[in-house]
């Protein structure tokens, strides 16, 4: 048995080395941003039974020890602030997707950049991977989005946002008012901003004149429409005449004017009906308001992440839309990951396929939460890396000296033979 304590002792130098190396490689690491730290598991080699006779207690002994596993550390890195938009960092479970020569692979590092392409990538150059939202031709914006659906795994693709960006201008083609012009032979004007083919806001401008002589019941009214320039009303698109007409308590019955030109484009003219819209209420508080839709064109200002992994283009418009979501993965069993170097794993057996987490109404959703402008830093506690050193190192000792004293013993058991 003192031959059988050279190697239980040169076991556990062994694996006390390998401790030190999980150790320090996690101490190295310490800055890497996104790197998964990882553990040691050691466990008892076989036992030597010590006699045969039949003991009512354990008659064998170890004869070492071996380094079972090097789980990795789920726990959450802390967040380190940056200074580009596209830095993201996962906040709770989940992995990228990155492309790595047309294999996924999976990181925390979420220190992404755009390339001369305009793909999204890592600073290794892989493709960060999620999924397009279709509404880009060129340079334009062929639909707002609030929201990009997420395909499934094995759809999910490179994403390239272009650096010019424009929202196409929507002429405007519908304006509605409201308000109550009274029941008094007085001028009433009301007006509305109406958008033109060219994306220049222009002017609609109603003007109201009391009908004489008045037929009862109600009132009747003379209206003029007129779509000028915001800016120098002696510039005048088109003028359209009208005649509206209300019941004796002020209710909208009848209206002739319908719609008039915006400089190229037809604006329909709404009054509303009966008390929902443009009304001739006696005693009543004079009031004008309208509405209108159409939109001038703008051009990007930049591209955000929210928390649900939308990226959101914002315009000089104010308008925004969502033009694709980025993919965050997730495994059955995280610890059986793969490391291919540093921040970079693959799936294994024990880890399972990447999947996607589902809503109540069965989408794909991220499952988590993302941040940019922040990265994740490494998870490693550098004073746990140090204490376990410590550790480690009075274990190195210890097994030395069972060596050591192996050694002094076979040496006088060979002085008592001579």
């Amino acid at each position: 048995m003192m031959t059988q304590a050279y190697y239980t002792g040169i076991s556990g130098l062994k694996n006390s080395s390998y401790g030190i190396d999980i150790v320090s490689d996690n101490l190295a690491n310490i800055n890497t941003v996104g790197y998964r730290g990882d553990r040691y598991e050691f466990a008892s080699l076989f036992e030597d039974v010590v006699s045969t006779t039949n003991n009512i207690t354990s008659n064998t002994v170890g004869i070492g020890t071996r380094i079972q596993a090097t789980p990795m550390t789920q726990t959450q890195g802390s967040l380190l602030l940056s200074e580009r938009s596209t830095d993201m960092a996962i906040l709770g479970d989940g992995w990228f997707g990155v492309e790595n020569e047309g294999t996924p692979i999976y990181t925390r590092n979420g220190a992404f950049s755009f390339d001369r392409e305009r793909d999204l990538v890592t600073e290794d150059g892989h493709y960060v991977l999620g999924t397009m939202g279709k509404n880009i031709d060129g340079e334009i914006l062929t639909q707002s989005l609030a929201e990009v659906p997420l395909e499934d795994v094995k759809n999910q693709e490179k994403l390239r946002f272009p650096k010019t960006l424009n929202y196409p201008l929507e002429a405007t083609t519908t304006a509605q008012f409201f308000g109550n012009i009274g029941t008094t032979a007085q001028l009433r004007t009301m007006s509305a901003e109406v958008i033109d083919p060219n994306g220049e806001r222009n002017e609609l401008k109603l003007e109201f004149s009391m009908i004489e002589p008045q037929t009862s019941p109600g009132t009747q009214w003379n209206v003029k429409a007129t779509t000028q320039d915001r800016n120098d009303d002696t510039i005048i698109y088109d003028t359209q005449q009208g005649i509206v007409t209300f019941d004796g308590s002020g209710a909208l019955i009848s209206s002739t004017l319908s719609s008039i030109d915006n400089n190229g484009s037809a604006v329909s003219i709404d009054l509303g009906s009966g008390y929902a819209g443009v009304t001739a209420v006696a005693n009543s508080t004079i009031s004008a308001s309208s509405s209108s839709d159409g939109m001038i064109g703008g051009e990007l200002m930049g591209y955000d992440i929210d928390k649900n992994g939308e990226v959101i283009a914002t315009f000089t418009n104010g308008m925004q839309s969502s033009v694709g979501k980025i993919a965050v993965y997730h495994f059955q069993n995280d610890q059986g990951l793969d490391r291919l170097s540093g921040t970079y794993f693959q799936p294994s057996a024990n880890s399972g396929q990447p999947i996607f987490y589902k809503d109540s109404a069965g989408k794909n959703i991220i499952g988590t939460d993302i941040t940019n402008f922040k990265l994740e830093s490494s998870n490693i506690d550098m004073t746990y890396g140090l204490t376990e050193l410590i550790i480690l190192q009075r274990t190195y000792d210890a097994n030395s000296k069972s060596v050591t004293t192996a050694d002094e013993m076979i040496q006088k058991a060979l002085n008592m033979d001579s």
